[in-house]
Formats: C-alpha cells, sequence, structure tokens
C-alpha cells in the first residue's frame, strides 16, 4: 500500500492524531519538496522530502488596521465606532482588547494605553508595548511635543481661513465635554485650524492639537457653530456619511530609541464630496 503525506506526518511526529494532523494541512504547513500540499491522502515515496512548516502568525485583528509595529509600539488606524478601551457599556469590543489579544497571540508580553481616540473618532493610535516605552511616550503627551493631526467636514461655511480656538473644557451631568466661561473650571484646550476646502453648506478642515482634552475638538467647533458633519451630539443636523466626520490624520513623536518618527493616514475619501 503507498504511503501517503498523513502516514509520513504520523511516522515522523509520534503520536499526533488525526485531527491535528488536518489542521497543519489546512494551514499550509507541509510541504512536500518544497511545495505546499493540503491533502493527507497525497501519495509520496522514500526520496520525498515532507517537512512541517512553523505555525503561520496569526492575522491582524480587524477592523483596526497595522501601520506600524516594533518591540517598542505598535501604532493603529482606528475606524469610528470602535472604543480605544473599555467604559460600563462595553469591555470586550476595544481597539485595546484586539490589539493585546493578538501581541499574545504573537508571543508578545503586554500592550499599554498610551492616548485615546473618541469611539466616533477614527485614525491613527499609538500603543507602547513596555512598561517603559509607555512612560517615555506619555510624557511626551503631557509635555504637548507629539504631533496630531485631524481632518473634519464640519456644518456650515468657516470664514476664516485659519485660526486658533481657546477655550476651558468640562464635563455636564450627562458626561458630556463642553466649554466653560468660568476660569476656574475645566481644563484649558487650545486647537489650531485651516481651511482645506469649502463647499457650499460645509467645510473640509485640518486640526492641530495644542492640548490633547477629551473630546476637545468636537467640543470646541460646535461651540464655534460649526459642529462636526455627522456629530448629532454635538448638533449636527445632518448625517450624509453616516458618520462623524473627523479622522487622525497625522501622529509624530520621539520613538523610545530616541528617533523622530511620523506615521500619517488618509482621511476617507467621502470626506471631500460635494
Amino acid at each position: 500500500m503507498a504511503e501517503t503525506v498523513r502516514d509520513r506526518l504520523r511516522a515522523l511526529q509520534g503520536s499526533v492524531s488525526g485531527r491535528t494532523v488536518k489542521q497543519w494541512l489546512e494551514a499550509g504547513r507541509v510541504r512536500v519538496n518544497g511545495t505546499v500540499v493540503r491533502r493527507g491522502d497525497t501519495p509520496v515515496v522514500k526520496a520525498d522530502r515532507v517537512e512541517l512548516g512553523a505555525p503561520l502568525p496569526p492575522p491582524f485583528p480587524a477592523p483596526l488596521r497595522l501601520v506600524h509595529a516594533d518591540e517598542h509600539l505598535v501604532v493603529v488606524d482606528k475606524p469610528p465606532g470602535l472604543l480605544t478601551i473599555a467604559d460600563a457599556g462595553e469591555r470586550q469590543h476595544t481597539a485595546y482588547r484586539l490589539l493585546r489579544d493578538w501581541v499574545e497571540a504573537i508571543g508578545g508580553r503586554r500592550i499599554f494605553v498610551v492616548h485615546r481616540l473618541d469611539r466616533e473618532t477614527s485614525g491613527l493610535l499609538v500603543f507602547a508595548r513596555s512598561p517603559e516605552a509607555k512612560g517615555l511616550l506619555q510624557k511626551q503627551f503631557q509635555l504637548r511635543t507629539p504631533e496630531r493631526l485631524y481632518q473634519a467636514r464640519v456644518d456650515g461655511v468657516v470664514r476664516e481661513d485659519e485660526g486658533t480656538l481657546t477655550s476651558r473644557l468640562t464635563e455636564d451631568r450627562s458626561l458630556r465635554v463642553r466649554p466653560t466661561r468660568d476660569p476656574d473650571r475645566g481644563r484649558e484646550a487650545i486647537t489650531r485650524y485651516r481651511v482645506l476646502e469649502r463647499f457650499p453648506d460645509s467645510t473640509l478642515l485640518e486640526l492641530k492639537l495644542v492640548t490633547g482634552r477629551r473630546g476637545q475638538i468636537r467640543a470646541q467647533l460646535a461651540a464655534m457653530g460649526h459642529p462636526v458633519v455627522g456629530d448629532r451630539a454635538y448638533g449636527s443636523r445632518r448625517d450624509p456619511f453616516r458618520r462623524v466626520c473627523l479622522h487622525a490624520t497625522r501622529l509624530g513623536f520621539t520613538h523610545p530609541e530616541g528617533r523622530r518618527v511620523v506615521f500619517d493616514s488618509h482621511p476617507p475619501a467621502a470626506f471631500r464630496h460635494r
């Protein structure tokens, strides 16, 4: 009776189960003379070289997109609708949880949150892979040295070509971030903006964070009279793109190894649709 790939694998690997052999074959780990085979009944002769390759790395977890990974950090592109970390209403499906599970699956240790994006905001996020890297990165955010650019489509036509939004932000009873005129309340928030394109009923802005408060851009633009398109929580009455039109397009900082790094993410093409 002719020998098969399945027979050879069992002879080479000892008391391995048929189910395990099937999994190896389906995963593309088995090669005969350098060629991947996926059928256990493939015949082989004595001179054939049957090899079992290393397990394939787990796929990067959707809906996150991997931008960069090294031994110190991971940079991802987060879609809208996904929390950065858990809150009282959602503890499982978060960017942190997806990334943590992936890092563990590839043999890493831990992952650490450095900063956050709102659930409704898409774009670039950096996570640290060690307490030391976390400390170095968070120190930069505290000192306001990272470069953080966003693009937003806002309601109405913004008249000034550029400007600076300065306010103090606090939370109302529903925990929504709002500007306050009380100098003794809230925290200072500063955002610079410039017009990229004007449309008949809206404007595309580039925004640069000087500070990085929670909900800063959305709250300040709403107070300016130009809420982000689709941001019903802050007064937008339109939702033509079925999302809040705010995207973190650039993230630049000093890498834990000492070099300057900059990552870019293109905003959705819909942001420029008339």
